[in-house]
């Protein structure tokens, strides 16, 4: 079965979520845009969007109609070429509206997992929960006439184990898409033990189609995006509980956050991040990570007491954060959550007080976003750490701990088999996190501990 063919029938399931409406917008339009070529004007293409919510499933479609149309707006010079027969199309508009049209029709939203008894294809997109995974997977088992090839986006189970117990026989692949999946360039590939080389390939073919960065991971839980983050975030966690001794704990909380950020040149700091994440979420990469990577204490008492006092994060309908570590006022961090008290201090009562006791940054200051776009960033990076090396304030001390801390990470991932090398950890944190820099540098020479780096 060549590529076209094989994408002529595709389900994706959790279609209407936040991982699986993006991946079925990809999935669509290259749907589409293969139904336009001369040679498969005689095919049909269709994509089952399996979810459980009606409601969802309409969200679902107003998402792509908008979606689509401004994919639309971006390459009209290419659909006037692909619409070159249709003589009742005659202006930008009414060849836009032809497209949506197109690309809507290959779409059919279903709420039963029979919809996806057919498919060549299978994109699983549901959360990081194996038991729910398998029993969506039990479509694909080929006990039917179908054994369709399986893709899913779990970004820490196993794909082996799952291979194993949905009894999919190597017909299976990690296709890690980050999130969004519409505008982030990266997707982890893993490929399982048993996973069947042509599977492969047609996932190669698909991210290069798709103008994906890839990078290949192993299968070890937590692959290389998440094997980084979740150690990274429980550093930060670690480093806020030894600070919480010395001051109270929102102060600590944003100390972390702060030097993780601004000190650090990255584009949340590490606490934001998690709450764009989901503490909910952490906590199932964390619990698929830990029993599989014994010795490694891949644990958070602290994300499970807030989420105990249902303190959560992630984000509302309309892409807006919700409180978590951190409480947000029109999108920017307002206050920091205090679990004996219950409540969130506000910033505006101590964040003087704790910008005073990290102390100043290096001048001229280097934002994020200054970082990203400088014409000579890696000289800018060595001038603004250089000078940090060389400062002896708390911000200074946090900042190489944490610096040092995350190469650590970085390079155990590359020692343990994870990564293939140090250049793709560096490109997924660099691709998937949009960091300044990579994990992997000069710029942090020294090592925390030796009792550190066997996590």
């Amino acid at each position: 079965m060549e590529y076209a063919e094989r994408l002529e029938n595709v389900a994706v399931l959790g279609a209407a979520g936040k991982m699986g409406s993006g991946i079925v917008l990809l999935v669509s339009q290259e749907m589409a845009d293969l139904a336009l070529k001369p040679e498969n004007r005689s095919k049909t293409f269709v994509l089952h969007a399996v979810d459980v919510s009606h409601q969802a499933l309409l969200g679902l479609v107003k998402y792509l109609r908008e979606q689509v149309r401004k994919s639309a707006e971006k390459k009209i010079t290419t659909l006037r070429s692909a619409y070159a027969d249709r003589k009742d199309l005659v202006d930008n508009g009414e060849i836009i509206d032809a497209y949506v049209d197109h690309v809507l029709d290959v779409v059919r939203p279903a709420t039963l997992l029979a919809a996806a008894a057919e498919a060549n294809v299978v994109f699983e997109a549901a959360p990081e929960d194996l038991a729910l995974k398998l029993k969506l997977l039990a479509c694909a088992s080929g006990d039917g006439s179908k054994t369709p090839w399986v893709f899913t986006n779990t970004s820490s189970i196993p794909i082996h184990e799952i291979d194993e117990k949905a009894r999919l026989g190597g017909r299976i692949m990690g296709f890690h898409f980050y999130n969004p999946p519409a505008v982030q360039k990266l997707v982890e590939l893993i490929r399982g033990k048993t996973t069947l080389p042509e599977v492969a390939k047609f996932a190669e073919a698909l991210t290069k189609s798709l103008r994906k960065t890839v990078v290949p991971s192993n299968d070890v839980a937590g692959f290389i995006g998440n094997g980084h983050f979740m150690r990274d975030m429980l550093h930060g966690i670690s480093e806020a509980e030894r600070l919480g001794k010395e001051m109270p704990f929102p102060h600590a909380v944003y100390c972390v956050n702060k030097v993780s950020q601004d000190f650090l040149v990255r584009p949340m700091g590490v606490f934001q991040l998690a709450d764009y994440v989901g503490l909910d979420v952490c906590q199932c990469i964390l619990n698929v990570m830990d029993p599989r990577l014994p010795g490694q204490d891949l644990k958070s008492p602290l994300i499970d007491r807030l989420l105990g006092q249902g303190v959560k994060g992630g984000q509302n309908h309309d892409g807006s954060q919700k409180d978590g570590f951190l409480h947000y006022d029109a999108g920017r961090p307002a206050g920091v959550y205090d679990p004996d008290a219950g409540r969130y201090a506000p910033l505006s009562e101590f964040q003087a007080e704790c910008d005073k006791k990290l102390g100043p940054l290096p001048e001229p200051a280097l934002p994020w976003k200054a970082a990203v776009k400088h014409p000579s960033r890696e000289k800018a990076l060595e001038e603004f750490f250089g000078k940090l090396e060389n400062m002896t304030t708390l911000g200074a001390q946090l900042w190489r701990r944490y610096g040092r801390r995350s190469k650590e990470i970085g390079l155990k991932l590359v020692s343990d088999g994870v990564a293939a090398s140090p250049e793709d950890v560096n490109k997924v944190l660099l691709t998937g996190f949009f960091h300044a820099y990579g994990p992997v540098n000069d710029y942090f020479a020294r090592t925390v501990s030796p009792a550190k780096a066997a996590t």
